[in-house]
C-alpha cells in the first residue's frame, strides 16, 4: 500500500511543481515594468520576441523534420508589411502586426508550395534562397526605401501611449504577448489531434503514414502557421528598432543561426528546450558580446559541446535523468 500511495503522488507532486515555476516565471515576467530599468525592458522584449521565434522554429523542425534556414524570409516580409501597412494604410500598430501576420501566412502558401518540392538538405538551402529572392526582391521596392530601407515614423510609435514609459510599459506586453502565445499555441498543438500526428511523425514518418496521417498536409499547415508567427514576432522586432533595411529584416544570422543555436542548446522537440535556450542565448550574448569572432566561437564550441554531451540538448538530458515535465503532453492509456 505504502509503494502505490508513492507511486500516485509523484506526478501530483510534479503537476505542483510545473505550475509553481510556470506560475512564478510569468508573475516576474508580468510585473517586469514595474521592477526593470529602461535597458533591461528592451532586453526582455528582445528575448520574449526571440522565444516566439525559436518556438516556431522548433515546431518546425523538432516535430515536422522540415529543417528551414530561411525562417528569415518570414521575419522579413512581417516587418515589411507590418512598416506598410502602418505607413501607408494608416493602420494602427497592434492591427498592423497581427494583419501582417496574416498576410505573411498567405505568402507562405505559395512559397510552401515551391520549397516543398524539395527534401532533405535540398529543402533547407530551398528556403534560404527563397529567403534571398525575398530580400532583393523588398529592395527593389522604392516606396519601402529600396536598399537603405525605411524608417517608422516617431507618431506612429507615439499612438501607442502618450509618455515614453507608458509606451515601453505597451510595447513589453505586446512582447510578453507574443512570447507567451507562442508558448501556449505550440503545448496546444501538441495536446490536440496535431501534435498526435506530428509526434509520430518524429518518432518515424513512414509508420506516422501507414496508420493513415497525411504527413504532407499536416507540414504544410505547420509551415504556414509558424510563417504567420514568425512574422508576428518580427514585426514586432523592428517596431522595436523603428527602422527596418532588407540586409537586417532577411539577415540568416540575426534570424535564423541564432534561433537555430537556441533550439539546439536547449532541446529540439520539446517545449522547455527553447525556453532554456534563450535564456542561456542573452546570458551569454550580455557576457561575451564584446568579444567579436571569440564570441562566435565560444557560441558554436557550446553547440558542440551540447550536442556531444547528449543530442537532446540541455533540457532533453535532464528529462531523460529526471523525468520532468513543465509541458506534459503525453497522453497514458
Amino acid at each position: 500500500m505504502t509503494m502505490i500511495a508513492h507511486t500516485q503522488s509523484k506526478p501530483v507532486l510534479q503537476f505542483g511543481a510545473s505550475v509553481l515555476i510556470l506560475g512564478g516565471a510569468l508573475l516576474v515576467l508580468a510585473s517586469a515594468p514595474f521592477w526593470a530599468g529602461r535597458a533591461e525592458l528592451r532586453l526582455l522584449m528582445e528575448a520574449l520576441s526571440y522565444l516566439a521565434l525559436a518556438q516556431m522554429w522548433n515546431l518546425l523542425a523538432g516535430y515536422t523534420g522540415l529543417v528551414s534556414v530561411g525562417q528569415q524570409a518570414f521575419v522579413g516580409l512581417g516587418g515589411y508589411l507590418f512598416f506598410a501597412l502602418a505607413i501607408f494604410g494608416g493602420i494602427g500598430v497592434v492591427p498592423a502586426l497581427i494583419l501582417s501576420a496574416f498576410g505573411t501566412a498567405i505568402i507562405a502558401i505559395p512559397t510552401g508550395w515551391l520549397a516543398f518540392r524539395l527534401n532533405g538538405a535540398y529543402f533547407a538551402i530551398g528556403t534560404w534562397v527563397i529567403a534571398e529572392v525575398y530580400r532583393l526582391g523588398v529592395a527593389q521596392v522604392s516606396a519601402l526605401g529600396g536598399g537603405s530601407g525605411i524608417s517608422l515614423p516617431v507618431d506612429i510609435a507615439r499612438s501607442l501611449a502618450e509618455g515614453r514609459a507608458e509606451r515601453e510599459m505597451v510595447m513589453y506586453y505586446i512582447a510578453f504577448a507574443i512570447g507567451t502565445a507562442s508558448v501556449l499555441l505550440v503545448w496546444g498543438i501538441l495536446k490536440s489531434r496535431w501534435g498526435l500526428a506530428m509526434t509520430a511523425i518524429r518518432d518515424s514518418e513512414l509508420a506516422a503514414e501507414t496508420i493513415g496521417v497525411n504527413t504532407r498536409r499536416l507540414k504544410f499547415s505547420v509551415y504556414v502557421l509558424t510563417a504567420g508567427f514568425t512574422a508576428l514576432a518580427g514585426g514586432f522586432l523592428f517596431l522595436q528598432k523603428l527602422r527596418i533595411t532588407p540586409d537586417a529584416a532577411f539577415s540568416v544570422n540575426d534570424w535564423t543561426a541564432f534561433v537555430l543555436f537556441i533550439v539546439v542548446i536547449g532541446g529540439l522537440g520539446t517545449i522547455e528546450g527553447p525556453i532554456i535556450g534563450t535564456i542561456l542565448f542573452f546570458a551569454l550574448r550580455q557576457v561575451a558580446a564584446d568579444w567579436g569572432t571569440w564570441y562566435l566561437m565560444l557560441m558554436g564550441a557550446i553547440a558542440i559541446g551540447v550536442m556531444l554531451m547528449d543530442k537532446r540538448g540541455i533540457w532533453g538530458w535532464i528529462a531523460a535523468r529526471t523525468g520532468w515535465s513543465l509541458f506534459p503532453t503525453r497522453r497514458l492509456l
